[in-house]
């Protein structure tokens, strides 16, 4: 949805049909319940200066994509993680937004006292504000719920997502469009692949052993699922994000610098890499579902929704669906025509002419 006379999409609004092999539709039946609990907290710490900004915030749809993601959770650690989803977009918001010629480092400076206030509470590294106050009640609140050990993965999947943002900022700082090689290395990280997940395990109840989490073929499965999603965030928000100069790093602009083409041309070959990725997390997961216990098989299942569920959440928000370079405020109706494929745009088995992402292909068996 956009307003009369706004400027034309490079890709259009209509995306191509979505590779999903996995089961879709899923949705916690207590997703409602979290949207309002959640935005009860939103409005007891003042999270938005007015209503607007309140508007685009709720239109994040945060719940939705918890409920999505997490179908089978437990509903207090999905809230917790949903207030964390519309904190983590309004910080995200006021990167985008800031355009001071020391952006790179009031980004860098502010990522390291946001971990430093997740990792030692009552530092004092933060301005006044509802802003920190709100962090501060999550911080309190993650760290009454949460083990020793699952504090660690939360506190490291903060530290990666914020390394992430720090790189692509500097790279906007410079006039920088990376490269495909070194794009597909930092985009996992800038999602918040880790950050996430360690919430999908809390919630769901998941305590994977360290040595099969960490190892080699699992680690390949779980940077696939976070690309996979990356991807899609990429093209659902490429609408949002085209008003930006220098153009925003995202897949499709990244694989038109690439090919020397539009952004509309790179299309095919964005769903191509997607849908390849897709493909090798289908082989490697069923070979680790092969020798996994039950902790690791519920942990690729978790992967599995997170990955069709997050498809489906971005093709309802109206964050993506009304981007708000094109409205004044967004419509709550908004939507995009989402199609799903049985079959991938690209059939290859073959790992892609990307070098850093050619480790995943080398976790499968010979066989």
């Amino acid at each position: 949805m956009f307003r009369e006379g706004s400027h034309p999409s490079r890709i259009g609004w209509q995306l191509p049909p979505f590779y999903c092999p996995f089961e879709r539709g899923l949705i916690h039946p207590k997703t409602a319940e979290l949207e309002e609990r959640a935005i009860a907290w939103i409005d007891a710490h003042g999270l938005y200066p007015d209503a607007v900004e309140r508007a685009w915030g709720l239109a994040t749809r945060s719940a939705d994509f918890t409920g999505r993601i997490i179908p089978y959770g437990d509903v207090e650690p999905m809230l917790l993680f949903t207030q964390w989803n519309y904190w983590a977009f309004a910080t995200d918001d006021w990167q985008d937004s800031d355009t001071s010629a020391a952006r790179t480092a009031s980004v860098a400076d502010h990522g390291a006292r946001l971990i430093r206030t997740v990792e030692a509470p009552g530092s004092g590294l933060l301005p006044p504000g509802p802003h920190t106050a709100a962090l501060e009640d999550l911080v309190a609140r993650t760290r009454a719920m949460l083990g020793p050990l699952q504090m660690r993965r939360f506190t490291e999947g903060m530290r990666d997502w914020v390394f992430g943002a720090t790189w692509q900022t500097a790279n906007a700082e410079r006039g920088i469009m990376p490269s495909l090689n070194d794009f597909v290395t930092k985009r996992i990280s800038s999602n918040g692949t880790r950050f996430t997940l360690t919430w999908c395990d809390v919630a769901n109840g998941i305590d994977v052993p360290g040595d099969a989490l960490y190892s080699g073929p699992v680690q390949a499965l779980t940077d696939a699922a976070g690309f996979i999603v990356s991807c899609d965030n990429d093209l659902f928000s490429y609408n949002k994000d085209d008003h930006q100069e220098p153009w925003e790093q995202n897949l499709v602009n990244v694989m038109a610098r690439h090919h020397g083409c539009t952004p509309l041309e790179a299309l095919p070959a964005s769903y191509a890499l997607r849908d390849r990725t897709v493909t090798l997390f289908v082989r490697l997961r069923e070979q680790i579902a092969r020798t996994a216990g039950r902790e690791l098989g519920r942990y690729l299942q978790s992967l599995e929704h997170w990955i069709a569920g997050d498809t489906e959440y971005h093709s309802r928000a109206p964050r993506y669906a009304s981007p708000r370079n094109r409205n004044a405020l967004p419509d709550p109706e908004a939507s995009f025509d989402l199609v799903w494929s049985d079959v991938p745009s690209d059939p290859s088995v073959e790992p892609p002419p990307v070098p850093a992402l050619a480790w995943w292909w080398r976790q499968l068996d010979a066989s």
